[in-house]
């Protein structure tokens, strides 16, 4: 497939806006490595080659393992993933499906069992980010593969 706009170039306001969520979230409670876990999760269920490749890169990057990476789509069932984590994909999927039409109260119990008030909040903003990139890059047909994660991404 051919990419049809290159949305990052020519979208400038509205995705100075979207960067602007990032640059908070990269400063919030909420550790990196967590956060790019998020969203390489999110990224396999809405399909997006390109933050596929970008989260994968950048989690392996920051040392995260391919076993953990690999089994993802089944963190319910692998047991490499913390409670932290478990809660924070759980939600990060409720809000990414919203197959009930709303975030079901257990995985909300579930959540604020783990994270507080404000990181709750900015495991909110996370997964809305994530799938804000997500449909903008699969509706423009953004090319996967060229990604390269910064050297200051090591940990």
């Amino acid at each position: 497939m051919e990419q049809r706009i290159n949305a990052f170039e020519k979208g400038h306001g509205a995705m100075k806006a979207l960067y602007g969520l990032g640059l908070y979230l990269e400063k919030s409670s909420i550790e990196q490595s967590l956060l790019n876990l998020i969203y390489f999760r999110v990224s396999q269920i809405n399909g997006c080659a390109f933050c596929l490749d970008m989260h994968s890169k950048d989690l392996r990057a920051r040392g995260e393992t391919e076993q953990r990476l690999y089994g993802l789509d089944a963190w319910r069932e692998a047991p490499f993933y913390t409670e932290r984590e478990r809660s924070a994909l759980g939600w990060a999927e409720a809000i990414t499906k919203l197959t009930e039409g709303h975030v079901p109260d257990e995985v909300y119990d579930e959540v604020r069992t783990q994270f507080s008030e404000q990181e709750s909040i900015d495991l909110t903003f996370a997964a809305i980010t994530i799938n804000c990139y997500n449909r903008i890059n699969i509706a423009f047909r953004t090319k996967a593969g060229t990604y390269k994660p910064s050297s200051t991404l090591a940990n």
